[in-house]
């Protein structure tokens, strides 16, 4: 058995999508590299995604998919992001709880997280190790994890091409959970959609959308940024692209190349330019989907969805070094801040008519190894997955397995539908936060601070 694998004997759910034949191991079913749309591939590259047939019976479900990552981003990465070749990248995994035959109390239903992974919408793995479920299947929750499209495959504005098309894979993704999480013991009606950096940047997306609607009852964003763009921001990057490529900057032009070849050269581009492209190819304002930029569709959709979201200390400040950390967040140029922390402040501004609570975090363990909280380093302790591959050459020999236990907690709570413990947000300056492992603070179920975008520490109360 390798990485790809599920562990366990096998076990069979019959769904409407089909007859799928997982793993099981103890109290933990598998079911992975699941189908949710047909291939993007041919005449369906660049087009919306389009629905499935029924799966071929019985449909092996013990390995994951295919990833729509080709190339990762960096040589190496903080989390581990494996590209598995295929051409059905629009595929799902699913981890649930295996209830107990001699019990008729945990058969469930029981409430569904839907992970979608980061990456700035130009990489990232479903696949990582990273977010297997099993924590959560364990304590009674249904995992989602999602596979959508990147780069210019998913995001480009292309003349011709419907916008938004990593966002429709996904919008499709949660359609799919709506009619078929039932046969794996899910609860259709207590959906919680949640990501990480691009996936929480998606998460805020979607929750701005008027299509969002009734497809998911909770959200969580884990240092996602308000990342949209206008029609015309990367035509200076499809431009260049075009040209490294040997083809014009359309969809017949790009169509002619493998979206390894595309992935690749956005790469490169990348490498020569530092960088300097930034998120262009991001969600794009002016659709169906995101008729008005995501802050102004956040004041007016989604208001019914409870949300909690929340930034680390440092994100991608935590190797600066302590004076340049300094100087930078006197100046107001960290990008933690610019980024990620003051999209949670706008975030909360935006929903401040909300009937549903917005709840902030900000986690403050700083990883020996990265120099400070650093981006994606909290990841393993929602998912309390501290033993999982490559988390002691990102977060040390001896991360804090109970805070871990806590942080776990304290989202399964939410996933099930509880109210956190600590005060809402309103977008006001000193809204609270529950801070999560600064250094020298108590770890306690009552910790709470005053979260700060500008200066991006939290401060007692």
């Amino acid at each position: 058995m390798d990485l790809f694998d599920a562990p366990g004997e096998p076990v069979t759910v019959h769904a409407p999508a089909g007859t799928i034949i997982g793993r099981r191991a103890g109290r933990v079913r598998r079911f992975l590299g699941i189908p949710y749309a047909e291939a993007p591939t041919g005449e369906r590259r660049f087009a919306p995604p389009v629905p499935r047939g029924r799966l071929p019976e019985p449909f092996d479900a013990s390995r994951h998919g295919a990833t729509a990552q080709r190339v990762p981003l960096f040589a190496t990465t903080t989390i581990p992001e494996p590209s598995i070749p295929g051409d059905d990248v629009l595929n799902l995994g699913v981890v649930a709880p295996a209830p107990d035959d001699d019990r008729d109390d945990d058969c469930g239903p029981f409430p569904v997280l839907v992970w979608i992974h980061g990456g700035g919408f130009l990489a990232g793995s479903p696949a990582s190790p990273w977010y297997d479920g099993r924590a959560f299947a364990r304590d009674g929750v249904v995992c989602v994890t999602v596979g959508y499209r990147l780069g210019v495959d998913g995001f480009a504005p292309l003349d011709g091409v419907l916008p938004n098309l990593g966002l429709r894979d996904l919008l499709f993704a949660l359609d799919w959970v709506q009619e078929n999480i039932a046969a794996f013991g899910g609860d259709p009606d207590r959906v919680t959609v949640a990501g990480q950096s691009a996936g929480g940047a998606a998460v805020l997306a979607l929750l701005s959308s008027p299509a969002g609607g009734g497809r998911f009852h909770r959200a969580v964003s884990l240092s996602g940024g308000v990342f949209d763009v206008g029609p015309d921001s990367a035509g200076g990057l499809l431009e260049r692209l075009g040209h490294r490529l040997g083809v014009p900057p359309t969809r017949a032009g790009f169509a002619a190349r493998t979206v390894e070849q595309i992935q690749r050269a956005v790469i490169d581009l990348r490498d020569e330019r530092g960088g300097g492209d930034g998120l262009v190819l991001a969600p794009c304002a002016g659709d169906d989907l995101l008729p008005v930029p995501i802050v102004g569709g956040l004041t007016a959709h989604g208001h019914d969805v409870p949300v909690l979201l929340g930034a680390t200390g440092d994100e991608f400040d935590g190797g600066l070094g302590q004076e340049a950390r300094a100087a930078a967040r006197a100046a107001g140029t960290r990008l933690t801040d610019v980024l990620f922390r003051s999209a949670c402040a706008r975030t909360a501004a935006a929903r401040r008519q909300a009937v549903a609570g917005t709840w902030l975090y900000s986690f403050e363990w700083p990883s020996p190894v990265l120099g400070g909280a650093a981006h994606c380093v909290d990841i393993p302790f929602f998912f309390d997955v501290l033993d999982a591959p490559g988390i002691a050459p990102a977060l040390g020999p001896n991360p804090p397995a109970e805070l871990a236990t806590l942080m776990h907690a304290d989202l399964v709570g939410f996933v099930r539908g509880q109210e956190p413990a600590w005060a809402r947000a309103t977008g006001a300056l000193g809204d609270p936060a529950r801070e999560y492992g600064r250094p020298g603070a108590a770890l306690a179920a009552d910790t709470t601070g005053v979260f700060d975008p500008v200066v991006g520490a939290v401060g007692e109360r």
